[in-house]
């Protein structure tokens, strides 16, 4: 990687690094190199620590009234991969990961690298210059994201976090299929799934269509990798 695609980076970035070294290792993958610690497997690891502190801390400050319950869950919406490889591409970073030949092509490229890439440059942006610069990196490019986790999906609206990934990643909305109903009248339950694109995500049981779609979307997000399933099915 020469001097001018570091520059592009640097300016995609919004950060001069010290030690171009660093940066440089947050794009290798590790199919690049012939011994894993070359690669930025080891700064992804960091990276998630600390964009996750980022998060928590932020989630913490700003939304003074909610339990410990509902800061879980929006924090996993926003630590997921989903979300992660939402900025990375957003800035334009996986057309600068080094990969080994036989790679897939950075026009495929999967959630989880574009994921993985982010929290190396987050890891290197704090070993370079501290904690702070790495704090301001990751409040500029999820502050947006932030600001639109309101009450509705913080208590489990995820039919509204559905359709706002869904015209951001596919631009279409989810389409909701009643698949089937039992019981009595006074006692029926649901069952519903979401289907995306004509592709169909796992189908979820409500005790009336409204919760049957919350559920769908549920498995639907989970399956996008946009929440994570630890994090919050407990509560389905």
């Amino acid at each position: 990687m020469d001097k001018d695609v570091l520059h592009q980076i640097e300016q995609a970035l919004g950060h001069e690094f010290t030690d171009p070294a660093l940066l440089l290792k947050s794009f290798t993958h590790s199919s690049s190199v012939d011994n894993r610690l070359d690669s930025n497997e080891r700064l992804e690891f960091l990276g998630d620590a600390i964009l996750s502190l980022v998060i928590c801390q932020k989630l913490f400050e700003k939304f003074e009234t909610y339990p410990e319950g509902e800061l879980t869950k929006m924090k996993s919406m926003l630590v997921s991969r989903g979300t992660c490889a939402h900025v990375a591409r957003r800035l334009g970073l996986p057309k600068f990961l080094v990969v080994g030949k036989g790679m897939v092509s950075h026009k495929a490229f999967p959630t989880s690298l574009a994921a993985g890439l982010l929290e190396a440059v987050i890891a290197a942006v704090y070993l370079d210059n501290g904690f702070e610069p790495a704090r301001d990196f990751i409040l500029e490019n999820f502050g947006g994201l932030i600001e639109r986790i309101d009450a509705e999906q913080a208590h489990g609206n995820y039919k509204s976090l559905l359709q706002q990934h869904a015209q951001e990643q596919f631009n279409t909305a989810p389409a909701y299929v009643l698949l089937d109903e039992k019981g009595p009248d006074h006692n029926k339950c649901f069952e519903s799934e979401v289907v995306i694109d004509q592709r169909h995500f796992p189908s979820a049981w409500g005790a009336n269509k409204k919760e049957a779609e919350q559920k769908a979307a549920y498995n639907a997000l989970v399956e996008l990798g946009v929440i994570q399933k630890s994090a919050v099915h407990d509560l389905i």
